[in-house]
């Protein structure tokens, strides 16, 4: 935690007075202050303000809207920040919580964010009845939904990863459990994270139109927002608000990638494990402001000093607890915790279709395993693509920073981009070109999902030490033999790690994409995720029950079969260090 405090550090002040610097940057703080406060603010008027002010598609109103949007996207990713922490940390140390939390951590990422909100918005109006934070409440959570996974497993993967060298070290200096946790395996875990928070951050636009338009039984609460805006504007073929909508969504970008996100990255090159691909670090100049405000720096020492005395706590663990955490006490307490997981797994299963087979009948069940099966090779052919495309591409952007630096914000943009903007162009050009729609409309599952792909690949390159490129170039290692012996062992978990939250955020997407409208003309294609959301819009929770439990099933044996066994493979064998 120290030296993430240190981060900030540039030169020790020698003056105590404020200079330039310091204007800029307590003017960038007060903002964000004001700002926050603004968004908490309207967050607590009376509910009845969302019907006497209703949605308008003036672009005058983009403005609140995209602050309205962006603050809840922003508190969403803190809470995924704080789940990631907690909840990786735990499944990579024990191999017992891994063992639920990792199938658990499947499943969740599978569920349909019209799922989260059908089973979490009456008790989040019900905890703030007449007001607006319960709905605003709800709408965070379907975020959150939609962002915390890829960070999970990013923190999870990279937790299961640290070199040897560097766990030996640690053990060498006789650091305690917390000491490692916070001076070695989060600073090892911070560039992936951050390359995860980014794509975190636009996985939540994808969704947002869902999380901002909540159906509370015959009545949809539209919250002020740019999801909202663009759900009014397809409804009404609107494309001049449309237009409105992405110019908005390119300025917002562009301004948190450049007072967030770029600081964060080019701050996160401090903890690469040795030296990187690239002797050219990021440079962000929202990070070199703070560091060279000499008011800042005097500020920063408290902060420091408390950072340094938290990090060096000897919280350990006694020698029970230790053994326990790490599995070490005996098979028959391993045949208990098995046992007693299989057999839960067992009453809800069986609990599920004893409901299903009497509230719908088994010749449905089967229709829609049926058309979960369709949905699954869209989700299996349109990942295989994202992979062959964007791991080379993933590696030319990780191995040079600058280049990152230059793309970083259209990538955020393209991650960003909703697949409901696109509507139009689908409908119209299936309609005309008389297309399948069963075929055309699959591209759509993948458009937010492949940036999983992307980001990780980029974050694994970047973090590749110099020393292993110097020797292949020494060796005159080229071509194939320099993918296959090189770069390939050394992005693979990353990539996997990226494929199958690319995978579960296509499931995930397939309830926007399989299904599509543009004004009065609608297109279905055959899937599992049409099937939830016609049902999710007739207000019939059973079915919709019976969609998302199908589709967590399809997902879980899927990774079970395929993604796990690859992740544990690339994890023994191509481990750095």
């Amino acid at each position: 935690m120290m030296r993430f405090i240190r981060g900030l550090e540039h030169s020790p002040a020698r003056q105590a007075w404020p200079n330039v610097w310091d204007l800029l940057a307590v003017a960038l703080v007060l903002g964000a202050l004001a700002i926050t406060v603004l968004v908490a603010r309207e967050m607590r008027a009376p509910i009845e303000t969302l019907e006497t002010e209703p949605i308008t598609l003036a672009p005058s109103a983009l403005p609140e809207y995209a602050l309205r949007t962006t603050g809840r996207m922003f508190a969403a990713l803190a809470v995924s920040v704080v789940f990631t922490l907690a909840v990786g940390t735990l499944a990579a140390k024990s191999r017992r919580a891994g063992a639920l939390l990792v199938p658990l951590l499947d499943v969740l990422q599978s569920v349909p964010v019209l799922g989260y909100l059908s089973i979490t918005v009456t008790l989040f109006l019900s905890l703030f009845p007449g007001s607006v934070l319960g709905a605003e409440l709800a709408a965070i959570f379907a975020v959150f939904t939609s962002q915390v996974w890829n960070m999970a497993f990013s923190f999870y993967q990279s937790l299961r990863t640290v070199p040897d060298d560097l766990r030996e070290a640690a053990h060498a200096f006789h650091l305690s459990a917390w000491q490692r946790f916070w001076r070695l395996e989060v600073p090892f875990a911070m560039p992936g994270l951050v390359w995860n928070m980014m794509m975190s951050m636009s996985g939540g636009w994808f969704f947002v139109v869902a999380s901002e338009a909540i159906a509370v039984g015959e009545h949809t609460i539209a919250l002020p927002g740019i999801g909202a805006y663009v759900a009014l504007a397809i409804a009404e073929r609107s494309f001049a608000a449309i237009a409105w909508a992405l110019l908005t969504m390119l300025v917002v970008i562009g301004l948190y990638d450049q007072l967030v996100f770029r600081p964060l990255v080019a701050w996160s090159q401090k903890f690469h494990p040795g030296e990187t691909a690239d002797a050219v670090p990021a440079s962000s100049w929202v990070l070199t402001l703070f560091q060279r405000g000499r008011l800042l720096q005097r500020a920063l020492v408290p902060l420091r000093r408390f950072a340094r005395a938290i990090a060096m706590w000897r919280i350990g663990f006694g020698a029970p607890i230790r053994r326990l955490i790490s599995g070490r006490i005996g098979y028959a307490a391993d045949l208990l915790w098995y046992g007693a997981l299989g057999a839960l797994g067992v009453a809800g299963a069986w609990l599920a279709v004893a409901v299903a087979s009497t509230e719908i009948g088994a010749a449905e069940i089967l229709h829609v395993a049926t058309l979960g099966v369709f949905t699954l090779v869209r989700v299996a052919v349109l990942t295989a693509l994202a992979l062959a495309v964007w791991v080379p591409v993933g590696v030319l952007v990780g191995l040079h920073p600058r280049l990152a630096a230059r793309l970083q914000p259209a990538v955020q943009f393209l991650a960003a981009f909703p697949a409901n903007l696109l509507f139009p162009v689908a409908v119209v050009g299936i309609i005309r070109l008389g297309l399948n729609a069963d075929v055309w409309l699959s591209p759509l599952m993948i458009l937010g999902a492949q940036w999983y792909i992307l980001f990780n690949v980029i974050a694994g390159a970047s973090a590749v030490p110099n020393d292993l490129l110097e020797a292949a170039r020494n060796l005159q290692v080229r071509g194939w033999p320099w993918w296959r012996k090189v770069m390939l062992p050394a992005v693979l978990p990353h990539a996997i790690t990226g494929a199958l939250t690319a995978s579960g955020g296509a499931w995930n997407a397939s309830i926007v994409a399989e299904i599509v409208r543009w004004g009065d003309v609608e297109l279905v294609a055959h899937g599992l995720g049409a099937y939830i959301a016609v049902n999710a819009q007739a207000g019939n929770y059973p079915r919709v029950a019976l969609g998302v439990g199908i589709m967590c099933l399809f997902v879980v044996v899927m990774n079970h079969l395929v993604w796990r066994p690859l992740y544990d493979a690339a994890e023994r064998r191509f481990r750095l260090g």
